[in-house]
């Protein structure tokens, strides 16, 4: 990530990768046998489970990076891949789903709160920005905030939206978003591999 992103970028940033018109087909398709008054309840609850991983990576990135020892470079080149992989699978999506077989019966963390809001590129970018610019991170939890915001409104009227937009524009809209995220991990291991060959020629 360059040196001048800032909360609006960085929130963008995050709503793209949590891809929430992506989620609308899972989240149906994964909430239809739940009993009809407590599907808005596992709803919020995998919502706000997903929004504290997503804060604990926020707050403690700092701490991850130096207990694992990771460098920002290897964040960064990971994270690309990663988010690479994912938008592939977004414009190409397999026909078990995006993240293949998820079971039956009532959803509790995986697959609605992890990976499919709090997902490891997420949780890649929140590491990059606490290492990159540890000063500024009132303005990323705003971003997360608003973000993650954006994304539960559209998850909590994903019946209408899916009644409204119908599958296929869902599907447009997903290949879509599933191309920015490829140039947006493009240059997120780009990125990563300028710094690297930076520090290594010092």
């Amino acid at each position: 990530m360059d040196s001048h992103v800032n909360a609006l970028s960085a929130g963008i940033l995050l709503f793209l990768i949590m891809d929430p018109l992506g989620n609308i087909p899972l989240f149906l398709s994964l909430l239809k046998n739940v009993a009809p008054k407590r599907r808005r309840w596992v709803l919020v609850r995998e919502l706000l489970i997903a929004l504290g991983v997503l804060f604990a990576f926020l707050l403690g990135g700092g701490f991850i990076l130096r207990v694992l020892q990771l460098k920002q470079e290897s964040v960064s080149i990971a994270g690309g891949l990663v988010l690479f992989l994912i938008g592939v699978r977004m414009i190409f999506p397999p026909k078990e789903g995006l993240f293949g077989d998820t079971g039956s019966g009532e959803p509790f963390i995986v697959p609605l709160a992890i990976p499919s809001v709090a997902g490891p590129s997420t949780m890649a970018a929140l590491l990059l920005l606490t290492n990159q610019h540890p000063g500024r991170l009132g303005a990323w939890s705003l971003a997360l905030f608003t973000a993650w915001l954006a994304v539960a409104v559209i998850l909590l009227s994903s019946t209408y939206l899916y009644r409204w937009l119908g599958g296929q524009v869902l599907i447009a809209l997903e290949r879509l978003m599933g191309m920015l995220l490829v140039a947006l991990s493009v240059q997120m291991f780009l990125g990563g591999v300028v710094a690297y060959l930076r520090a290594a020629a010092v």
